[in-house]
């Protein structure tokens, strides 16, 4: 069984680039003012998501393991 994260994104942070839809197109969308969500705020960990986060240009999107809490994106430094 593989891991599931929490995907988030930063509503104050995001300017609707559109990049992670762009990148996951299944994963999150753009609603009406052009703000980012994640389609499901839990889901199975996918390289396409990790993508999204890595290419948002302000980092809106945070990715964390369900459960622990652990951050996957952006890494704890």
């Amino acid at each position: 069984m593989g891991e599931s994260w929490q995907v988030a994104v930063d509503r104050g942070v995001c300017i609707g680039s559109g990049m992670c839809a762009a990148a996951a197109p299944d994963r999150f969308r753009l609603d009406t003012a052009r703000q980012s969500h994640p389609v499901a705020p839990e889901t199975d960990a996918d390289e396409r998501i990790l993508a999204a986060a890595e290419g948002c240009p302000v980092e809106a999107i945070t990715l964390t393991l369900a459960g622990s809490g652990a951050a996957v994106f952006p890494p704890e430094e």
